[in-house]
C-alpha cells in the first residue's frame, strides 16, 4: 500500500494493461480506442478493490483535467463521463476529487453528457444509458449537497432529464431518472425554489401539452418524493396565495393549475395548501375567485375525488361560491354541478338546494346552464338527479327568456322519450318521469306562438314520433291520452284544433290565390295572409314572406299543387313528408345557407302537415281499442285500466271526429263505433254518437247497410236512453240523414203521447229529446209544441210540487241527491228555452210569457209556488235553470229586445246567489256568453256585483273574466275596423254607463247618503274601473269622465219621474267621477269623441238641464285615495280555462246591436289611432320574475275581510305600509293578443280604500220600507238572497282544472360596483316552496250549508270561522255543479262545435312575469 501511495503521489499516470498513455498527441480514433479500454477496466472494477484503486488513482485524476471535460469530440465525452461514473461508484462514498470547482465541473460535465439519451436510435444510446444507469444506482449526485453551487448543478441537472425524456424510451430509462433525482430531494436538505419550478414547470398545461413524457416523469417524482417535496410546496403555495409574492417563482401565474395537477397526482401533496384556497375563495378580487372556483370545480368533480368528504369545510365554502355576486363567478358554479351530479351522485343532496335558487338568478345564461346542467345528468342516468332537480326544470319551462324555456322544454322532452317512450330506465323510470308529458303539453296555454310551435315539435318528435310505424305510433298516442291529466288532454285537443285551422286558412289563401285577379280578391288574400301571420313567429317579419309566399303559390303551380295535396283532408301522412321534402328543397337554395323566409316556411309546414293522422291511423286506433275491448290489448302492463283505456280511446277519436273527420270513412271505423254504441258504458256510448254526428254526414250514400242499423239504435237512445246521449242521438240524425223530418216525427210523437207526470223519473230522457227536436225543428212541431209547453211544461210541472223537498240546510247536493221532480223541471226550462231559440221571433208572445215564468222562479227563490213545500238544494237548482236561462235568451237578439230592465237586474242578482255553486255557474254561463260576443255588453256590468263576494277566489274569478272580456273586445275592434255602427255593444268602456244604472237600482243602496252603502258603490265601480282604466289609449279616461258627466244630464229611463230613483244615479255618477278623478292624470283632457248613452237606460239628454251638483256626502272624500290603476295579475281562482273569442266573432257581433239616444257612435280607441300592444317581454319588471301568480289567502280572512282591506278611515301607517309580498298562482289568461300588462292583482295593490271592499252586513233582501217604494214587475221587487260561503273543505281542494303553481323568487340583483362587498353572497330573497300541485276534482258530493250571518259580514261584528277554510267549494259540490253545468255547455257544440273545448290562447295560467 505505502508503494501504491508513493506511486499514486508521484503524479505518474498508471494505465491499464494494453493501455497506452491517453494525450493530445494521438489521434481522436486512437484516444476513443485506448479510453474504451479504460471504461471497460472502471466498468470491472469494484469498490473493494484498494490496490487497483490506488493504481489507478491518478488516471482517476487525469480523466477529470480540463483537456477532458472540454474535449471537442462529443465520443470522448461520453467515454470519459463513463469512466467519471464508474470512478464515482469506485471510489464511493468518498470521491477521489477535492476541490468543490472540480466536482461542480465533474458534475456539470456529467449532465451535458445526458443530453445524449435523447437519440434512442443512437450508436452509443446504450453507452448513454449505462452513464444513467451507473450514477443513479450509486446516486453519485449526492455528493454535491456540500457543494455551495449545489442547486446549480441539480437544477441544471433535473432540466436536462426533463428536456431528454421522449416517447421512445423504455421503463427502464424512466425508472433511473426517477431514482437519480428522487434520492436528490430524499436525502438532500433542502429544495430550492428554482429546483421545484424544474419540476413544476412540466405540470403547466401548455408544457404537458408539448412533452408529455416529461409529465409522467414529474409525476412519478412527485409521487416518490411526496412526503419529502410536500412542505416545500405548501411554501411555495404558502408564498404566492396568502402572501402574496409572486416573483418568487415564474410559476406563479400558474399556481391554480399546479394545485390541480398536484392534487390529481396525490392529495396528500396539498393537505396544507387547501385550507389556503378556503381563504382564497373569499377574496374581493372577482378574478381571483373565479380562478379558485374553477380549479375546485375540476378537484370536486373529478370522477375519483373524495375531496368534498375529506375536507368539507371547504366544499361548503365552495358551495357558497353559488351566490356569488360575481356573475362567472355563479355560471361557473353552475357548469360544475353537470359533472359532479355524473360523478358524486352522493353530492346531488348538497347541491339541490344551491341549483333551484340559481334556477332563480337574474342572469338568462345562469338560468340556461342550470338546466343543461341537470338535464345532462339525467340523460345519462335518471337515478343521478333527484325529483326535486327535476322540478327545477320544469319551473324553468316558464321562465321569462324564450330560451331558457326552450332548453327546459326539450330537456325535459328527451328525458320523456328515453325513460318512458324508450323505457331505458324500467318501470320506476318511467313512473317517476310521468308528470313530463302533462307538463309539456301544459304550456301549450302559453300565450307566445313559440312556446306553442316548440309543444307542437316536441310532441310530433319525443312524445308520438311522426317517425314510428303507423301501429305502433297510433298505439303510442292511444296510451298517452289515457294517461294524461284533464288540462294536458284539453291542451292537446286545441293543439289538432289549431293546426286543423291553419290548414283551412291555408287552403282558403289556395282558393283565393286560384281566383281571377281582382281588387276585392287582392283584399281577401292580404286578410288571408294576416290570419295565417298570426300563426308563425314574429308576426311581423313572417307578415313579409307569407306575402311572398303567396306569390310563389301563384307564380309556381307544382308548389301550388304539393300545398293543396297537403291540406287537403285526404292526404296521408307519408304523402305529407313528401310534400313538405318537396316544397322545402325548391324553395331552398345552396348559395343561401341562411334563408329566414324557408324557416318561416318550414315552421308554417310543420303546423299544417297531417304527420300523425290519417285513415290508416284512424283504422289502426280503432282496432286498438277494439283489442281493449276484447281484453287483448296491453292495458294492464301499460298501467291503465281496460275501462279507463276504452272511455279515453274513445274520447281521442272524438276529438280527431272534428279535426280529421274524412279520415273516420271507412266501413271498418263505423261497424268498430256502432259495436261501441251498445257497450254498457255511457261515456263510450256518448263518444260513439259524437263521433257519428261529426263524421257521417256521407253515411247514406257510402255505407248504407250501416246507415239501417244506426238508425234504429239512435232512435232507441233518443226515445229511452240516458238523457245525453238521447241528445246526441237527435243530433246525429239531424246530421247525417236527409229525412230527417221523418225520423224526427217517429221519435216525437209516441214521446209526447206518452209525457206522465206522475212518472217523473221516466220524465227527464223525453223532455231532453223533445228540447231538442224543439229546437232543431220548430217549424215542424209547432202546434204541439206550444201546447207542450203552455199545459204540460208550465201548468203540470213547474206549477206542482209533487213530492215535499227533504228538509235540509244544505244549499247544495250532488246530481245523484236531486230529486227527480227537479231535474224534470230543470228540463222542462230548457225544453222551453231550446224552442224560443228554435223558433227565434217573438211573434207569438212565447217569448215574453216565458220571461216571466224565469224571473218568477227567481223571485221566489226557486220555488215557484211557494208552499214550502221544496228543499233548498232544489231550489237552488232552480235558480240556477232560470238564471242561466234567461242568459240564454237574451243572446238571441228578439228575445234580448223584450227583456225588461227590472228582469236584466233580476238576472243580475243571481251572481250574488246565497249558494256558492250558483254564483260559480252562473259566473261561468255569463263569461261563456261574453267571451263569444253573443251576450249584450250590459251584461258584462254584472262582473261589478262580485266585489261584494265574500269568497276571495269568486272576487278574482270575476276580476279575470273582465279582464279577459275587455281584452277580447279591444282586440276586436283592432281587427275589424270597420264596424264603428256597432260600437256601443263592443267598445270595453261602455260597460261604465251599464255598471253605473245596475249599481243605482242596486236593492242593497236603500240610503242614498248612507256612507257603508256608498263604499260598496264605490268597490263594485273600482272593480270594473280599475281594468277598463288600466290602459289609457286615445284618452280614453276623459272619454269615461264625459260619459260619466252625460249622464248627470239625463234621467233613468227606468224611472226618469222618480226623484230617490235619479237621485240615486247621480250619486252613483259622481262615485264615480271621483275614482277617474283620482286615479287618473288625464281625465280633464278633452274627450276624442262625444259618448253615446244607451237609450233602453237613460232618457236623452236635456239641453236646458245642467247637473253641476255633487251628490256625496263630504265624508266620502276621505275614501277616495289618488294613484293611477297598476297592471297586476288576478289570482287564479278560475274554475275553468277561459277559452278565447269564438271563430265566429264577426257574425255574432249582429246579434249584439244596442239602441242608442243618439245617431252617431264613437270610439276613443279606435284601431286607426290605437296604439299597439306592448309586448309581454317589455314590461317594466325584472327578468328574475315568473310568469306566475299569487296564492289567495285563507279563507278565514275571506270570511272577515271579504277583500282582506281594513275600512275606515286609512291610517297614514295604512297608507304607508306596503303590501306584504305574497305567493303568485296562476289564472285564466287574457287573449293572446292582449298580455297580462292588462291584468289586476288585488292583492297586491296599495292598502288605500279606494281599492278595500265595504265592510257591511249581509248582502241580503231590502226592508220591506225600502221594498215598497220600488217599481217590481211581478209580485213587489225582491233582493237576491244574500252571499254565502262555500262549505268548510281541506286546504288542498280546489274548484278549478288548473296547472300546478309555479312559485316566484324576486331576487334583486346586488350592486355588483360596491366594492367593498363585491365578494359577498348573492341571498334569494322570498325562499317559499313551490306550491303543491292541486288534487284534481272528486265525484263525492258536498253541501253548502248556511252560516248564520251568509256573505258579507255584518259591519258590527265579524264572525270568526270555526277553522281556517279555503274560499272554494269542495271538489265534490264543483263536480257536481260541473255536471249541472255541462248540458248547456254541450248545447252550445250544436251551435259552435270548436268553440266547445276551452282555448289555450286565454290560458289558465296568466302569463305574468316569468324569471
Amino acid at each position: 500500500m505505502a508503494h501504491s501511495k508513493t506511486r499514486a503521489t508521484d503524479g505518474k499516470v498508471t494505465y491499464p494493461p494494453g493501455v497506452k498513455e491517453i494525450s493530445d498527441k494521438i489521434s481522436k480514433e486512437e484516444m476513443v480506442r485506448r479510453l474504451k479500454m479504460v471504461v471497460k477496466t472502471f466498468m470491472d472494477m469494484d469498490q473493494d478493490s484498494e490496490e487497483e484503486k490506488e493504481l489507478y488513482l491518478n488516471l482517476a485524476l487525469h480523466l477529470a483535467s480540463d483537456f477532458f471535460l472540454k474535449h471537442p469530440d462529443k465520443d470522448v465525452r461520453l467515454l470519459v463521463a463513463c469512466c467519471l461514473a464508474d470512478i464515482f461508484r469506485i471510489y464511493a462514498p468518498e470521491a477521489p476529487y477535492t476541490s468543490p470547482d472540480k466536482l461542480k465541473d465533474i458534475f456539470m460535465f456529467i449532465t451535458r453528457q445526458l443530453k445524449g439519451l435523447e437519440d434512442t436510435k443512437s450508436a452509443q444510446f446504450n453507452r448513454y444509458f449505462y452513464l444513467l444507469e451507473n450514477i443513479a444506482w450509486v446516486k453519485s449526485y449526492n455528493i454535491c449537497f456540500e457543494l455551495e453551487d449545489s442547486n446549480e448543478i441539480f437544477t441544471q441537472l433535473y432540466r436536462t432529464l426533463f428536456q431528454v425524456i421522449n416517447n421512445g424510451h423504455n421503463q427502464k430509462v424512466h425508472m433511473h431518472m426517477v431514482d437519480l433525482m428522487s434520492s436528490i430531494i430524499c436525502e438532500g436538505d433542502t429544495v430550492s425554489q428554482e429546483l421545484l419550478d424544474t419540476v413544476l414547470v412540466n405540470l403547466v398545461p401548455a408544457h404537458k401539452n408539448l412533452n408529455k413524457q416529461a409529465y409522467d416523469l414529474a409525476k412519478a417524482l412527485l409521487k416518490r418524493t411526496a412526503q419529502a417535496i410536500e412542505p416545500y410546496i405548501t411554501n411555495f403555495f404558502n408564498q404566492v396565495l396568502m402572501l402574496g409574492k409572486t416573483s418568487v417563482s415564474d410559476l406563479s401565474e400558474h399556481v391554480f393549475d399546479l394545485i390541480l395537477e398536484l392534487y390529481n397526482i396525490d392529495s396528500h401533496l396539498l393537505l396544507s395548501v387547501l385550507p389556503q384556497l378556503e381563504f382564497k375563495l373569499k377574496s374581493n378580487d372577482n378574478d381571483e375567485r373565479l380562478q379558485v372556483v374553477k380549479l375546485l370545480a375540476k378537484m370536486f368533480g373529478a370522477k375519483d375525488s373524495e375531496l368534498a368528504a375529506q375536507n368539507k369545510p371547504l366544499w361548503q365554502c365552495y358551495l357558497g361560491r353559488f351566490n356569488d355576486i360575481h356573475v362567472p363567478i355563479r355560471l361557473e358554479c353552475v357548469k360544475f354541478a353537470s359533472h359532479c351530479l355524473m360523478n358524486h351522485p352522493d353530492l346531488a343532496k348538497d347541491l339541490t338546494e344551491y341549483l333551484r335558487v340559481r334556477s332563480h338568478d337574474p342572469e338568462e345564461a345562469i338560468r340556461h346552464d342550470v338546466i343543461v346542467s341537470i338535464v345532462t345528468a339525467a340523460k345519462k342516468d335518471l337515478s343521478l338527479v333527484n325529483d326535486a332537480l327535476l322540478n327545477i326544470v320544469k319551473e324553468r319551462t316558464l321562465d321569462k327568456r324564450w330560451r331558457v324555456r326552450k332548453e327546459a322544454m326539450m330537456g325535459l322532452a328527451s328525458i320523456y322519450r328515453k325513460y318512458s317512450l324508450q323505457g331505458e330506465g324500467g318501470r320506476e323510470a318511467s313512473k317517476q318521469i310521468s308528470w313530463i308529458k302533462d307538463k309539456l303539453l301544459h304550456i301549450y296555454y302559453q300565450n307566445s306562438i313559440d312556446d306553442r310551435l316548440l309543444v307542437e315539435r316536441v310532441f310530433a318528435q319525443y312524445m308520438v314520433p311522426f317517425n314510428l310505424e303507423t301501429t305502433e305510433r297510433m298505439k303510442c298516442l292511444y296510451y298517452l291520452y289515457a294517461t294524461l291529466d284533464t288540462n294536458a288532454v284539453k291542451a292537446l285537443n286545441e293543439m289538432w284544433k289549431c293546426q286543423n285551422m291553419l290548414r283551412n286558412h291555408v287552403k282558403d289563401l289556395l282558393d283565393l290565390i286560384k281566383k281571377p285577379k281582382s281588387e276585392a280578391s287582392s283584399k281577401a288574400v292580404f286578410a288571408k295572409v294576416m290570419v295565417i301571420t298570426k300563426n308563425l313567429p314574429d308576426p311581423g317579419k313572417a307578415q313579409d314572406f307569407v306575402k311572398k309566399l303567396a306569390q310563389v303559390l301563384e307564380d309556381d303551380e307544382r308548389i301550388r299543387d304539393q300545398l293543396e295535396t297537403l291540406v287537403s283532408p285526404t292526404c296521408s301522412c307519408k304523402q305529407a313528408e313528401v310534400c313538405v321534402r318537396d316544397i322545402t328543397k325548391k324553395l331552398g337554395s345552396p348559395k343561401q345557407p341562411s334563408n329566414p323566409f324557408l324557416e318561416m316556411v318550414k315552421f308554417l309546414l310543420e303546423r299544417i302537415a297531417p304527420v300523425h293522422i290519417d285513415t290508416e291511423s284512424i283504422s289502426a286506433l280503432i282496432k286498438q281499442v277494439n283489442k281493449s275491448i276484447d281484453g287483448t290489448a296491453d292495458d294492464e302492463e301499460e298501467g291503465v285500466p281496460t275501462e279507463e283505456a276504452i272511455r279515453a280511446g274513445l274520447e281521442l277519436l272524438k276529438v280527431l271526429s272534428f279535426t280529421h273527420p274524412v279520415s273516420f270513412h271507412s266501413a271498418e271505423t263505423f261497424e268498430s263505433l256502432l259495436s261501441c254504441l251498445k257497450m254498457d258504458d255511457e261515456k263510450v256510448a256518448e263518444a260513439a254518437l259524437q263521433i257519428f254526428k261529426n263524421t257521417g254526414n256521407k253515411m247514406e250514400e257510402s255505407f248504407p247497410h250501416i246507415k239501417s242499423v244506426l238508425l234504429q239504435v239512435l232512435q232507441t237512445k233518443a226515445k229511452r236512453g240516458p238523457p245525453r246521449q238521447a241528445k246526441y242521438a237527435i243530433h246525429c240524425i239531424n246530421a247525417m240523414f236527409t229525412n230527417r223530418d221523418t225520423h224526427f216525427a217517429q221519435i216525437f210523437e209516441p214521446l209526447h203521447k206518452s209525457l206522465d207526470p206522475a212518472n217523473l223519473e221516466q220524465l227527464i230522457t223525453p223532455l231532453t229529446t223533445l228540447g231538442h227536436l224543439a229546437q232543431l225543428a220548430p217549424e215542424q212541431f209547432a202546434a204541439p209544441l206550444k201546447s207542450l209547453v203552455a199545459n204540460f211544461i208550465v201548468k203540470d210541472l213547474l206549477m206542482n210540487d209533487r213530492i215535499p223537498g227533504k228538509k235540509t240546510t244544505k244549499l247544495w247536493v250532488s246530481d245523484d241527491e236531486v230529486s227527480p221532480e227537479t231535474m224534470a223541471k230543470i228540463q222542462g226550462i230548457k225544453l222551453m228555452v231550446r224552442w224560443l231559440l228554435g223558433v227565434k221571433n217573438n211573434q207569438s208572445k212565447s217569448g215574453n210569457s216565458t220571461l216571466r215564468m224565469l224571473t218568477a222562479i227567481l223571485h221566489s227563490d226557486g220555488d215557484l209556488t211557494e208552499q214550502g213545500r221544496m228543499g233548498k238544494p232544489d231550489m237552488s237548482r232552480l235558480r240556477l235553470a232560470a238564471a242561466c236561462a234567461l242568459l240564454k235568451l237574451a243572446q238571441e237578439p228578439c228575445y234580448h229586445e223584450i227583456i225588461t230592465l227590472e228582469q236584466y237586474q233580476l238576472c243580475a242578482l243571481v251572481i250574488n246567489d246565497e249558494c256558492y255553486q250558483v254564483r260559480q255557474c252562473f259566473a261561468q254561463k255569463l263569461h261563456r256568453g261574453l267571451c263569444r260576443l253573443r251576450l249584450p255588453l250590459e251584461y258584462m256590468a254584472v262582473f261589478a256585483l262580485c266585489a261584494k263576494d265574500p269568497v276571495k277566489e269568486r272576487r278574482a274569478h270575476a276580476r279575470q273574466c273582465l279582464v279577459k272580456n275587455v281584452n277580447i273586445r279591444r282586440e276586436y275592434l283592432k281587427q275589424h275596423a270597420a264596424i264603428s255602427d256597432k260600437l256601443l255593444s263592443l267598445l270595453p268602456e261602455y260597460v261604465v254607463p251599464y255598471t253605473i244604472h245596475l249599481l243605482a237600482h242596486d236593492p242593497d243602496y236603500v240610503k242614498v247618503q248612507d256612507i257603508e252603502q256608498l263604499k260598496e258603490i264605490k268597490e263594485a265601480l273600482w272593480f270594473v274601473l280599475e281594468i277598463i282604466m288600466a290602459k289609457n289609449e286615445n284618452n280614453s279616461h276623459a272619454f269615461i269622465r264625459k260619459m260619466v258627466e252625460n249622464i248627470k244630464q239625463t234621467k233613468d229611463a227606468q224611472a226618469s219621474s222618480d226623484p230617490k230613483t235619479n237621485e240615486k244615479l247621480y250619486t252613483v255618477c259622481d262615485v264615480a267621477m271621483n275614482i277617474i278623478m283620482s286615479k287618473s292624470t288625464t281625465y280633464s283632457l278633452e274627450s276624442p269623441k262625444d259618448p253615446v248613452l244607451p237609450s233602453r237606460f237613460f232618457t236623452k239628454p236635456d239641453k236646458n238641464f245642467s247637473n253641476t251638483k255633487n251628490y256625496l256626502p263630504p265624508e266620502m272624500k276621505a275614501f277616495f285615495t289618488p294613484g293611477k290603476p297598476k297592471s297586476a295579475n288576478v289570482l287564479g281562482a278560475v274554475n275553468k280555462p277561459l277559452s278565447s273569442a269564438g271563430k265566429q266573432l264577426q257574425s255574432k257581433a249582429s246579434r249584439m246591436e244596442t239602441t242608442s239616444n243618439n245617431d252617431s257612435s264613437s270610439n276613443p280607441g279606435s284601431p286607426q289611432r290605437g296604439k299597439t300592444r306592448h309586448d309581454s317581454t317589455e314590461m317594466d319588471h325584472s327578468e328574475n320574475e315568473d310568469f306566475s301568480l299569487k296564492r289567495s289567502d285563507s279563507v278565514d280572512k275571506d270570511m272577515e275581510k271579504p277583500r282582506a282591506r281594513k275600512r275606515g278611515v286609512t291610517s297614514s301607517d295604512d297608507q304607508e305600509s306596503k303590501p306584504k309580498r305574497g305567493r303568485k298562482r296562476g289564472s285564466a289568461n287574457t287573449t293572446a293578443a292582449t298580455e297580462s300588462e292588462d291584468q289586476w292583482d288585488e292583492d297586491n295593490r296599495p292598502e288605500d280604500e279606494q281599492n278595500s271592499p265595504p265592510k257591511k252586513g249581509r248582502r241580503g233582501r231590502p226592508p220591506k220600507s225600502a221594498s215598497s217604494n220600488q217599481e217590481t214587475p211581478v209580485k213587489g221587487r225582491r233582493g237576491r238572497k244574500k252571499a254565502a260561503p262555500p262549505p268548510e273543505e281541506d286546504d288542498d281542494e280546489n274548484e278549478e282544472d288548473e296547472e300546478e303553481e309555479e312559485r316566484v323568487d324576486d331576487e334583486d340583483e346586488d350592486d355588483e360596483d360596491d366594492k367593498s362587498s363585491e365578494n359577498m353572497e348573492v341571498k334569494p330573497k322570498g325562499g317559499r316552496q313551490a306550491r303543491a300541485p292541486r288534487r284534481p276534482q272528486g265525484s263525492e258530493s258536498a253541501e253548502s250549508v248556511p252560516q248564520k250571518r251568509r256573505g258579507r259580514p255584518p259591519k258590527s261584528a265579524q264572525p270568526a270561522a270555526k277553522k281556517p277554510t279555503r274560499g272554494g267549494r269542495s271538489k265534490a259540490a264543483a263536480a257536481a255543479a260541473a255536471k249541472d253545468d255541462s248540458e248547456d255547455e254541450e248545447e252550445e257544440e250544436e251551435e259552435e262545435e270548436q268553440d266547445d273545448e276551452p282555448a289555450p290562447r286565454g290560458r289558465k295560467k296568466t302569463t305574468g312575469r316569468r324569471r
